[in-house]
């Protein structure tokens, strides 16, 4: 691959997590969760001119979403997760390969994350580390690495997906689809709008164990002025869009679900609803 004088590889990684506790729980799958961890990683990154800049990353540990498990608890999961981490960090430095951030973590992907994730799986753990949740870990790297080449060049990154920064075209990350000839001399600024929406619509997400009215409401629900029920976040927050989490292994629930976050939207305006399932 031609390089570019932009072009930047990661020379060092630090990384820690920043415990959250939710206000109240969210019903995911089979699981509750009350709490979250974030990974944070510092990246700093040179160039071919030895000019260095650092650049940050973050990300939940979604491991209850990326990780689902019938044999392994929460805590052991979420360890191996953590564990994962200085395996990432390590592999990134040790690709040592130079280009665009997009670039860099396309090699990655390709050609050292199977290797890395099979290594780790058969030091670390009795139940093998799905592909997701190794992804989850390595999204805070390439963000951070992304960040650093944004602020080493000045320049914000979503400006750099672009043929005087990037070597490789769409094409390349197509080679070996027939598709790959529709994208030949095109990049992602090809595909992003100049001049972006400055507003964009929230989705609130409705958990499965969210209280919806006040008949829902429980003597253990925080009591801290703000919102508890669904009704009192629409008219607190004047929502327009809702995302309803469902079982998706029990039909029946899922259905009088729908049903009465439904009812509730359309008393209160709300103009759209999605449905999330999360099997199990």
């Amino acid at each position: 691959m031609n390089h570019k004088p932009t072009d930047i590889h990661p020379v060092s990684f630090e990384y820690g997590f920043l415990p959250v506790e939710m206000r109240m729980p969210l019903k995911f799958g089979g699981e509750s969760v009350s709490h979250v961890n974030c990974l944070r990683v510092a990246a700093e990154v040179v160039d071919s001119a030895g000019r260095r800049a650092e650049g940050w990353g973050e990300t939940p540990l979604s491991v209850t979403w990326a990780w689902p498990s019938a044999t392994l608890s929460y805590d052991e999961r979420y360890e191996a997760m953590v564990a994962f981490c200085k395996f990432t960090a390590q592999a990134f430095v040790e690709v040592n390969e130079s280009g665009h951030p997009m670039e860099i973590g396309h090699v990655f992907l390709a050609e050292r994350l199977p290797l890395v994730l099979e290594a780790f799986n058969k030091s670390h753990s009795t139940e093998p580390m799905p592909y997701l949740a190794a992804l989850i870990v390595v999204s805070a790297f390439d963000i951070a690495i992304h960040d650093a080449y944004g602020n080493l060049h000045q320049i914000d990154i979503y400006d750099t997906y672009t043929s005087e920064y990037m070597t490789q075209d769409l094409s390349h990350y197509f080679c070996s689809s027939s598709e790959a000839d529709r994208f030949q001399g095109l990049f992602p600024s090809d595909f992003l709008e100049e001049q972006p929406s400055v507003k964009v619509p929230v989705w609130h997400l409705v958990g499965g164990l969210d209280p919806l009215e006040e008949s829902e409401k429980k003597e253990s629900d925080p009591k801290d002025g703000y919102p508890v029920t669904l009704t009192e976040w629409i008219k607190s927050d004047g929502l327009r869009c809702l995302k309803i989490k469902l079982k998706g292994t029990d039909s029946q629930w899922d259905y009088q679900r729908i049903v009465k976050v439904g009812t509730i939207a359309i008393a209160s305006g709300v103009d759209s609803l999605s449905v999330d399932f999360n099997c199990t």
